[in-house]
């Protein structure tokens, strides 16, 4: 990693090696910026604070080598990051005014695809983590995790089973409470339908009665219209000596066809003027028959008008035109089915909880039995992980139990509350020293017995679910003397199979280390800065005999030191 302008650093680059990692150096010489940009690379919280002061932003760069094919692999190239020669680029950077930015292989990237990858890429356990594991749920995801698919499969079923209860009982809930409202709206819908079906629009009806309705309103104007045309294209029987257009059209063809035969374009005029005629006659014909067809009965007009209003009433209440009306009660039809069908739905719905109930506490009961027989192996693997911590009488188990509800569901005989984890209540318990009685680890362990019980637990992960890096930031603390170096020589060992990365002030635990890095400060006078570099031969014993006694020159400190290195070298 390279970290720049991030707390007490200014620049610095941190190599770990492929084993055990120690970070060492004084207090408030900015250890802990190297697991905060860590945290950055993986998506942690961003925060202005962490901006050093002066700079405009911090900004934190990470090589993480990636195996092709990894699943933290494909979710990176979904995101479209691209390798780096086998490698995975990160970058994090933050702004003074605290916007934050990531890329991941050289593209941009929301800060949330960053997360997505932490859990596959690197444990972080630290002294807030240790607090996260004291949470009961948190300690039944540590049990479910450490027993893989035993738990897994019968958990993926109950999820399911759990999932499509809720549902049910959602629905069955809704309709049962909504019942008296169900039965109004369905009254409601039943006296429009009557309504409606009393009445029987037809669609288009209402643009058809409006047109009748004007014509037979204006019936007399209309025949008085139809005649006084007619006359005009016909001739009038009561005044023969009157003049038509038929006559004229007439008239007009007969001049013409004594001379037609001299020009051809004549001859053309005269065939129009004898179209002219035949359409005169036609429309002539036409305005007869429509006069004599004109109904201007009262009557029907009355019934037209009577009807127009009864469509009149029903668009009023159920839509703009007739077309609306009619697809109001084919939708309101297939509502009112539906609600005339809930008491049949209930019974099924009814039917299927209790099944589903049933098949819950089922796959609950197949589930806590997993997890019973997953606990007694975690607490035997982390107990005798305990006596290599220097606790070799503490025994660790787990407290499996269920909560009675009248409203939860059977198991084992018992109706026990339920949830999407399933009905078990897991708690890890600790006995520090034979005779004692088990207890929550957050009341029966001291800061230093919960450390190693904590660190205990990582270590048995490491050997069910690993992860390429681990990260224990601190997690040493309230340890000292033989146990010091007990938690050094167990890291030592879980560093053989992943990398390990420390940040410690116990000279046992680094002197276990594979690589040392010191975290140092110096002071200009103006600004704080600090680097961070590889101890190797005389550096590492000189920071050694500086944890042990404060005293880098001291002999009997060397001494002390060099003696650790040699014991940690004749344990790999």
């Amino acid at each position: 990693m390279r970290i720049r302008s991030l707390g007490v650093i200014d620049d610095a680059v941190v190599e770990l090696s492929p084993g055990f990692t120690a970070v060492t150096g004084e207090t408030g010489a900015g250890k802990t910026m190297v697991v905060t940009s860590l945290g950055l690379l993986l998506g942690g919280r961003a925060d202005a604070a962490l901006v050093r002061i002066g700079a405009e932003k911090a900004v934190v760069e990470g090589r993480i080598t990636v195996s092709p094919g990894d699943s933290v692999v494909v979710r990176a190239e979904e995101a479209g990051a691209e390798l780096d020669d086998g490698a995975l680029l990160i970058s994090r950077t933050v702004s003074a005014e605290g916007r934050s930015r990531a890329h991941l292989g050289g593209r941009s990237v929301p800060v949330g695809v960053l997360a997505e990858l932490a859990d596959e890429l690197v444990a972080v356990h630290g002294q807030t983590d240790q607090q996260g594991l004291l949470k009961l749920n948190r300690q039944r995801q540590a049990l479910d995790r450490y027993a893989g698919d035993a738990v897994a499969v019968p958990l993926t079923k109950y999820t399911e089973a759990y999932r499509r209860l809720r549902a049910v009982s959602v629905e069955l809930d809704e309709i049962v409470t909504r019942a008296r409202e169900r039965a109004q709206e369905a009254d409601m819908l039943r006296y429009g339908l009557d309504e409606i079906a009393g009445v029987e629009p037809r669609a288009g009806e209402d643009v058809e009665l409006a047109e009748e309705a004007e014509r037979l309103g204006h019936a007399e104007a209309l025949s008085s219209a139809a005649t006084a045309a007619h006359a005009a294209l016909a001739g009038n029987p009561e005044d023969p000596e009157g003049i038509d257009a038929a006559t004229l059209v007439a008239g007009a063809q007969r001049a013409l066809e004594t001379v037609r035969s001299y020009d051809p374009a004549l001859a053309a005029l005269a065939d129009r003027i004898g179209e002219i005629g035949i359409l005169l006659g036609d429309v002539a014909g036409e305005l007869a028959g429509y006069a004599d067809d004109l109904d201007a009965d009262p009557l029907r007009l009355s019934a037209v008008e009577e009807r127009r209003a009864a469509l009149t009433a029903l668009t009023r209440k159920y839509g703009e035109d007739v077309a609306a009306v009619i697809a109001w009660a084919e939708q309101s039809a297939a509502r009112l089915t539906e609600l005339d069908g809930d008491d049949e739905r209930i019974d099924e719905l009814t039917a299927e909880r209790d099944a589903l109930r049933a098949e819950l506490g089922g796959l609950a009961q197949a589930l806590s039995d997993a997890r019973t027989e997953a606990a007694e192996r975690f607490a035997a693997a982390v107990t005798a992980e305990l006596a290599s911590l220097a606790m070799p009488h503490a025994r660790v188990s787990f407290a499996i139990r269920q909560t009675e509800d009248p409203d939860g569901v059977e198991v084992g005989g018992r109706t026990v509350a339920y949830g999407p984890a399933g009905v078990d209540e897991v708690e890890l318990l600790l006995a520090p020293h034979p005779g004692a009685p088990p207890r929550p680890i957050a009341k029966g362990a001291s800061g230093g017995e919960l450390s190693r019980v904590m660190l205990a637990v990582e270590v048995v992960f490491a050997g069910t679910d690993p992860v390429p890096t681990y990260l224990f930031d601190e997690v040493d603390a309230g340890v000292g003397g033989k146990a010091a170096v007990e938690i050094g020589r167990r890291l030592a060992r879980l560093a053989k199979t992943a990398q390990v990365v420390v940040v410690t002030h116990l000279p046992q635990v680094a002197a276990f280390a594979d690589r040392q890095l010191l975290v140092e400060k110096t002071n200009d006078g103006s600004v704080t800065r600090s680097g961070v570099k590889v101890l190797e031969g005389e550096e590492r014993v000189r920071e050694l005999s500086r944890m042990l006694a404060g005293q880098e020159d001291s002999a009997t400190a060397r001494a002390h030191a060099e003696e650790l290195l040699a014991t940690a070298r004749a344990d790999a």
